[in-house]
């Protein structure tokens, strides 16, 4: 059954819905701008008062106040004016490259060398950084998740979003008040005394009780509570990410660490190898064998060598304070500085999530998607607020000229009230507030799509940079072996008199400069590696701690 009522002026649509969810009205219009409340009615929801009511709508015309018809809308089905939210539909693309995924290049005899298979439509597991297996790590992460300050925020946050959640729920309930007066008053003698017996000064007290409530007859508190609940999983997905790239940073650090204490270790051999060589070719000038510009060549080179250290151990006490920080500790305290890449097992088995599902699993993802839904119930508050507001109010208690005499015969009162207020005339506030309310939907429409671009980009950006780890990776070994050829090449010919030791140092030189550069592509590997389980959302959806009711909505 459908009914439709009328008022004056061009009207808008809005779809909403009866508090049970079960039956759906449409309406059109109900504000001082608009013209028409439409509401479909189920068969079977309320036949006999809903055929009644239309008989006597037949008999007396179509044409009501706005407030009678909020009034039957309320008694009907109950409304919640503005749009219903409704989740983004997935991206249609199949794949994130423009080339599919294949199995990544092998490089045999180097740590982190196995080629990486990418799985698509695989699972990611909550506690994916085990896949390396290192004890280390694993007990950093844990150590990071329990003690991180920035964590533990966002924690608190959560806790507040969730308090403002259960606040607004009072607004569904009346509200009680008690209250305790007493004064002591002088009338004047040219006024009628006010007690019975005549006195002009006396006392009074007065205990009472309130009771007031206001009807959500347009949904305003239910669109109140829609979106602070809608923020409130915003914050929660806020803190999934938080803590998904906290263990990021934590196995990224490390990789780091090791990293740059192997090239630090490598570029001291390569500084001695340098130191040796300048000092055979002073030896040799002196004796007039070199030119002084064949040692200013050497000194440069041994120059160049020891400018690269510092920066070097400027960065690796960096990464240690970092490492740190991360761990919830000061950069003073010490950490176990025995990590090597070595130790580290390159997971083979990449999954790679589908499309379709990566936006329900990338907490920036949702977080947008919840400031959205967020923004969505704006609008209805913006309208709601545009339309009349009922009020509800009773009062009880007693008054009495001693203490004594309070709730006696004689001394009680009591009160019933209803209000109803609309807006007339405010200079367009409200009106403007709606239309801010619907602009600050397009921008989180947009900022949602913009985050699902980001997201996406982010998976081919590592996809791609894991097939060319692997491919520098073997450059990087195949160099470092034809160095370590040479050097070995080298130390037979110079113990067989057939080379000079300067030959010998300069073989040692490259052999050095491969392995800084090998570390380096081992250390991409592995920290990209674990850059895909992050932009492919870490798995939370595993974790006891971090699921919970992140997707109750």
């Amino acid at each position: 059954m459908r009914r439709l009522l009328r008022v004056p002026q061009q009207s808008r649509r809005w779809a909403v819905n009866s508090p049970d969810m079960r039956h759906r009205i449409i309406i059109i219009g109900f504000t001082m701008n608009h013209d028409t409340v439409e509401v479909d009615i189920p068969p079977d929801f309320r036949r006999d008062h809903s055929r009644a009511a239309a008989d006597s709508s037949a008999r007396r015309g179509s044409h009501v106040s706005p407030i009678l018809a909020a009034l039957a809308c309320s008694l009907l089905v109950g409304c919640a004016v503005g749009p219903d939210f409704e989740k983004p539909a997935a991206p249609a693309v199949s794949g994130y490259t423009a080339t599919p995924l294949s199995t990544t290049v092998a490089s045999t005899g180097v740590s982190g060398g196995e080629a990486q298979r990418f799985i698509r439509g695989s699972d990611i597991p909550g506690d994916w950084w085990t896949l390396f297996h290192s004890p280390q790590i694993n007990a950093l992460i844990e150590q990071s998740l329990k003690n991180n300050p920035n964590l533990k925020a966002a924690e608190a946050a959560l806790r507040v979003a969730h308090e403002n959640v259960l606040a607004q729920r009072g607004a569904y309930y009346p509200s009680v008040t008690a209250g305790f007066t007493a004064s002591r008053q002088q009338q004047p003698g040219s006024l009628a005394p006010v007690p019975s017996n005549n006195a002009l000064q006396y006392d009074l007290f007065t205990p009472q009780v309130s009771v007031s409530y206001s009807p959500d007859i347009f949904g305003l508190n239910r669109r109140t509570g829609e979106s602070i609940q809608a923020q409130e999983q915003a914050v929660r997905f806020q803190l999934i990410a938080a803590d998904i790239t906290l263990s990021t940073n934590v196995v990224a650090a490390m990789v780091q660490l090791a990293a740059l204490r192997a090239q630090i270790a490598a570029t001291h051999q390569l500084i001695d190898s340098d130191t040796n060589i300048v000092q055979i070719v002073r030896y040799q000038w002196t004796k007039g064998y070199a030119s002084r510009l064949d040692l200013a060549a050497q000194e440069t080179q041994l120059a160049q060598a020891a400018a690269t250290l510092p920066p070097l151990l400027k960065q690796l006490a960096a990464q240690r304070d970092l490492l740190a920080v991360l761990v919830g500790q000061f950069p003073s305290e010490t950490l176990a500085d025995n990590f090597e890449l070595a130790s580290l097992q390159l997971p083979q088995d990449l999954p790679v999530s589908l499309p379709s599902v990566l936006v329900a699993q990338r907490p920036d993802v949702l977080q947008a998607e919840a400031n959205m839904h967020a923004a969505s119930a704006q609008i209805g508050i913006a309208v709601a607020n545009r339309l009349p507001n009922i009020q509800l109010t009773a009062n009880a208690g007693s008054t009495a000229l001693a203490i004594g005499q309070v709730f006696g015969p004689g001394t009680g009162f009591w009160s019933l009230a209803g209000a109803i207020a609309a807006p007339i005339f405010d200079g367009g506030t409200l009106l403007h507030q709606e239309r801010g309310a619907r602009a600050a939907y397009d921008q989180a429409a947009q900022q949602y799509r913009a985050t699902v671009l980001t997201a996406f980009q982010n998976v081919a950006d590592t996809l791609t940079a894991l097939e060319q780890d692997a491919a520098s990776l073997k450059a990087a070994a195949s160099a470092a072996d034809a160095a370590k050829l040479t050097l070995d090449l080298s130390e037979r010919q110079y113990k067989d008199g057939y080379a000079s030791y300067q030959a010998l140092l300069t073989a040692q030189q490259a052999y050095q400069q491969t392995r800084i550069g090998l570390v380096q592509a081992q250390a991409n590997r592995f920290a990209d590696t674990a850059a895909l389980f992050q932009a492919l959302g870490g798995g939370w959806w595993h974790r006891t701690d971090l699921a919970g009711d992140a997707h109750e909505q």
